[in-house]
């Protein structure tokens, strides 16, 4: 089934440069080659009406075409990376975690970063995600980070790179869970030949993390707070809470008396220590941060500031999800850890420096150009694959507010064989692990890998037409 298949310039992940098959996937080679073409189509299809009724989907804002529910297109060749070659990617995420939290506590208490001129004070307090408000505030266990997903991206050499860091309220978990869930059932042979590590309790160490984060009582009561049924991700708030076992409640469900948080039951006011919030900082507290916020509930950060409350991710995170912020991670490993950093990031131009900032105007349309504070695929130039008129405006944008971009190299992202139109096509991935930290530290084996389902695509967002695959962690010995 793979003889008219011709790997992308660049990594790909099934096949070597001479279209031979890499070794450790030879096994899964060999049990889609039984399947075969046709009965993969037909297998496919099942897969997207199942994940339907499942409700999996998510939600695009705005209105007529662009708006509305959608199922995340589903593609069902896997994705294998050696248990060995994770074991490495498991440590650089944690270090880089490690680093960012340093950082964190350190940017809104002694600032010693910035006093020492490793990070420039202006690029930290013009940040979309600064929160001055969080000034002072000590999160418990001394962690702000609880539930991360970072980016990752192999090149075209096949190196692992760290392409951003998702650190609010990163999303994307439920589909992950429910591609192994769909791929079970869909292709249950394609599981008897490599030894894949398993996904599913992933719901029992986000609890777990999230109890540890209230080591005042020995039974925290946790909820997941949500802005609703009309939130892009609601499909995973409530699968989450579900799995979980937890109640899903929205702000009006909350009260805050006596320095804590309470919820309202039928049963009356029952305690809340432990809050997995899937709002965004700005809507958390009208009394601290927007007043105008009908999601969040009113006396929440002074029960915070009191210890009376968890919040998971800890309020002010945002600032290192700046993607200029992002470049000078690496600097935070050096400074807090003193450690070289076991994955790199991408190498970044910051167009707030003169220097670099001439660099990417003569060389546009080399390179990809980034809103620091967008997401989604939004606020991007790719350079090489945009028109003359979009490269001029993009120069303007950047000259006019340089502190609002950074610009990258255009990679070669690393492919894998991927359903299109119905026939096999290289298409582009990255690759988003779930990092969860409490007392201790745990990675999911594997995470959601993104496809760009457009034939030539870079972009994986599925606001932008991307997809999803399963991802496997495969022992060395069944390889």
């Amino acid at each position: 089934m793979f003889t008219d298949y011709k790997p992308a310039k660049g990594y790909d992940e099934y096949f070597s440069a001479s279209s031979q098959p890499r070794s450790a996937l030879r096994p899964l080679l060999s049990s889609l080659g039984q399947l075969g073409i046709e009965e993969i189509n037909r297998n496919h299809a099942a897969a997207g009406m199942l994940l339907k009724r499942l409700g999996a989907t998510f939600r695009l804002n705005g209105s007529g075409e662009q708006g509305g529910e959608r199922i995340l297109p589903f593609d069902p060749l896997p994705r294998l990376i050696r248990a060995g070659e994770w074991q490495r990617l498991e440590k650089g995420l944690i270090q880089r975690l490690e680093a960012i939290d340093c950082f964190l506590a350190d940017v809104y208490s002694d600032q010693k970063i910035l006093n020492d001129g490793v990070i420039p004070r202006a690029d930290v307090i013009s940040s979309h995600g600064w929160r001055p408000q969080m000034a002072g505030f000590k999160p418990p266990l001394d962690r702000w980070c609880h539930v991360s997903g970072l980016d990752l991206i192999r090149d075209g050499k096949g190196t692992w790179r760290v392409l951003e860091d998702n650190l609010r309220c990163p999303s994307g978990v439920a589909y992950f869970l429910e591609n192994r869930r769909v791929m079970k059932r869909m292709f249950p042979s394609l599981f008897s030949g490599p030894t894949v590590q398993p996904i599913d309790d992933y719901p029992s160490h986000l609890l777990q993390t999230l109890r540890e984060l209230a080591p005042w009582t020995d039974t925290p009561s946790v909820v997941l707070l949500t802005p609703g049924v009309f939130n892009s991700a609601y499909f995973e708030h409530s699968y989450l809470a579900q799995q979980m076992g937890i109640q899903l409640v929205e702000g009006r469900d909350l009260v805050c008396e006596g320095n804590r948080v309470w919820m309202r039951s039928t049963a009356g006011l029952e305690p809340v220590d432990v809050i997995y919030r899937r709002i965004d900082d700005d809507f958390l507290d009208p009394a601290v941060f927007r007043s105008d916020s009908m999601l969040g509930v009113r006396g929440l950060m002074e029960a915070y500031a009191a210890g009376r409350v968890a919040i998971a991710n800890a309020p002010g995170t945002g600032v290192a999800d700046d993607k200029l912020i992002y470049a000078y991670v690496p600097d935070m490993i050096r400074y807090y850890l003193a450690e070289e950093p076991i994955i790199e990031n991408v190498p970044t131009y910051i167009c707030a420096r003169p220097e670099d900032q001439a660099y990417v105007l003569a060389h546009l349309k080399d390179l990809v150009v980034k809103a620091v504070g967008e997401a989604g695929g939004y606020g991007m130039l790719i350079g090489p694959h945009a028109e003359p008129a979009e490269i001029l405006a993009f120069a303007d944008k950047i000259k006019a507010d340089p502190r609002n971009f950074i610009a990258q190299p255009t990679l070669e992202l690393s492919t894998v064989p991927s359903l299109s139109e119905g026939e096999l096509y290289p298409c582009h991935v990255d690759l988003r692990p779930y990092v969860l930290r409490g007392k201790g530290a745990w990675v999911s084996p594997g995470g959601l890998t993104r496809v760009a389902l457009r034939r030539g695509s870079l972009v994986v967002n599925s606001s932008q037409g991307g997809g999803c695959k399963d991802t496997w962690i495969v022992d060395e010995t069944s390889c």
